[in-house]
């Protein structure tokens, strides 16, 4: 009989330090905690203490999910870990998560560099790893912590991003050839020559990092950064996630529609709200449920989606048996969408 995917649950950490929006317009002039709210959606972000890394957070996210006793770590077949803000360039993350979580050594493990699509990005790789036979039971993990790459006074960056860790349980089951797909299907897109728009400029090897590199400049809109540190092209990324996500969202619906898989709700990268506004719009989804949940959590890059998931769930938004169309777009340039549909049993934890 052949195996499907499904997602079992979702469990997230998210650090205890928060920024809220009346400690940075302290150094923004020019910005109210009203304005940032209205225009971001954003009023706290939580932000990784000094020496917590994205694996720190990775490992709390999964111990939450592994602990619950959903299922036995000793049943896990693979470890996929998406970051960009990783502890080390070499090694991975993963083979430090398999070990510091205990998984078994016959674990799979590996990395993916992905942004704010990785999320989907990820559940495509899972889904071909189960489906093929290859794994059972994978345990997919996001961490970032962007904050560790923005200067203090840079108030493009600053605002926007927040800092989490999520872990989803994927499971393959045994299904009838007539069974809904609960993951799929995927549309992606990728645009290599937009990748200076979202990029930490020097610190790796293309740039090596020197004296230069770590001088803290202002740039024409008054942004502080060293070229180490995040550098975003707000208005060209904007114009990006407006040109390619509509066409996206279409080809997607427009499959559902063909497979008679019906799509109760949408959930996008938590960019920012005037982009989801915006998106929305584009999309024609002005009567559609949509969700967000930047208030407090901020735009935590691949960890945006699959925390939306969760705290759709748990606000009774989205119900166990229900679907959603998932939608990332962000740095690279790199975008990626797919429906999912939660089984009755899926956990968020």
């Amino acid at each position: 009989m052949p195996s499907s995917s499904q997602i079992r649950a979702i469990s997230y950490y998210v650090p205890q330090r928060t920024l809220d929006n009346e400690e940075l317009i302290a150094k923004f002039s020019g910005w109210t905690a009203e304005k940032m709210e209205r225009k971001l959606g954003i009023v706290s972000r939580p932000i990784a203490a000094p020496g917590e890394t994205a694996t720190d957070m990775a490992v709390s996210a999964s111990r939450n999910l592994l602990d619950s006793g959903i299922i036995d770590p000793a049943s896990i077949d693979f470890l996929v870990f998406c970051t960009q803000s990783p502890d080390y360039f070499l090694p991975t993350g993963a083979c430090l998560l398999q070990d510091r979580l205990g998984l078994p050594k016959r674990c799979g493990a590996f990395d993916i560099n992905l942004g704010c699509s990785g999320y989907v990005y990820g559940l495509a790789i899972v889904k071909g790893l189960i489906d093929s036979g290859l794994a059972r039971r994978v345990l997919f993990v996001t961490s970032e912590t962007y904050s560790k790459y923005i200067n203090e006074m840079d108030r493009a960056s600053r605002p926007l991003f927040g800092d989490a860790a999520t872990a989803t349980l994927i499971e393959g089951i045994p299904t009838a050839s007539d069974t809904e797909v609960s993951i799929g299907p995927f549309r992606f897109g990728t645009d290599g020559s937009g990748a200076d728009l979202l990029i930490v400029p020097a610190g790796a090897h293309r740039t090596p990092p020197t004296n230069e590199t770590k001088k803290v400049l202002p740039d024409m809109r008054g942004n502080f950064r060293s070229q180490e540190q995040l550098m975003m092209n707000g208005p060209g990324i904007f114009s990006f996630a407006v040109e390619e996500v509509p066409p996206l969202v279409e080809a997607l619906e427009e499959e559902c529609r063909q497979k008679n898989l019906p799509i109760d709700t949408y959930i996008f990268h938590q960019a920012n709200r005037y982009m989801l506004s915006r998106l929305q719009d584009l999309c024609h989804l002005e009567g559609a449920r949509y969700f967000s949940n930047m208030l407090t959590r901020g735009n935590s890059v691949s960890s945006s989606i699959p925390l939306a998931i969760h705290d759709a769930v748990t606000e009774g938004f989205i119900h166990p048996g229900e679907s959603a169309l998932l939608v990332g777009f962000g740095v690279g340039l790199s975008w990626a969408g797919c429906r999912v549909r939660l089984p009755e049993d899926f956990k968020a934890l």
